[in-house]
């Protein structure tokens, strides 16, 4: 029993590992096979990773390259199993792009010109959508474990807390006369106001937690 969920984990991350290149590909090379409105389109390669979305997916991806190379591993009797800071890296990467599908359906895609389908264009389709399902239906499904505990949820956060740090510095020191132009403001955060970011920043911080709580309590063994 073991070895199979091993084996379709060891499945379902490779084809994360190829949708997340198959995406950056896309991306890179701006690729469309999808027309019409996309709300944030960037002016370099470099820029794209401004955006959490390309850096929670990269993350996502890098984790579930290592751990395709640890599951064979178990798989051929090299290694005996995954250690626990393996697994609550796991749970990190998938909180973050949990937390990217979360505000694309629930925030962005509603208020965004285009509706929720222009969230879903060309490597977005698999950058908002494909990649996160796929990222937590292989974590609470096929990667259970007792190792992470309790304690380790707040680990969860990291990204989230990296990537606001980087966020709101961008927002202070673009910001004249109390505002903030969207160019510098892509998630359109503080449009009425900069002080909304006191409210804003704990709220993502609440979702993030519970993401990753009903991740892991999902993902625990019985």
């Amino acid at each position: 029993m073991k070895n199979n969920k091993f084996k379709i984990s060891l499945i379902l991350n490779s084809i994360i590992v190829l949708f997340t290149s198959l995406a950056f590909i896309i991306k890179i090379n701006g690729i469309k096979f999808l027309d019409g409105y996309e709300p944030v389109v960037e002016k370099t390669k470099i820029e794209m990773f401004k955006l959490f979305t390309i850096d929670s997916n990269l993350f996502m991806g890098i984790v579930a390259l290592i751990f395709v190379v640890l599951e064979y591993q178990v798989l051929k009797g090299k290694r005996k199993d995954i250690s626990k800071n393996m697994y609550i890296l796991k749970l990190m990467a998938t909180t973050a792009v949990g937390l990217t599908f979360f505000v694309v359906f629930s925030y962005l895609g509603p208020i965004t010109k285009g509706g929720i389908m222009s969230m879903l264009r060309n490597s977005n389709f698999f950058l908002h959508l494909v990649i996160p399902v796929l990222s937590i239906i292989t974590f609470i499904f096929f990667e259970k474990t007792d190792k992470i505990k309790l304690r380790h949820v707040f680990l969860g956060l990291v990204p989230t807390l990296v990537y606001a740090i980087f966020y709101l510095t961008n927002i202070l020191i673009h910001m004249e006369n109390h505002k903030v132009s969207p160019t510098y403001d892509w998630y359109w955060f503080v449009q009425n106001g900069v002080w909304t970011a006191l409210i804003v920043a704990p709220i993502i911080v609440l979702i993030t937690y519970m993401i990753s709580f009903v991740l892991w309590k999902i993902n625990k063994k019985k």
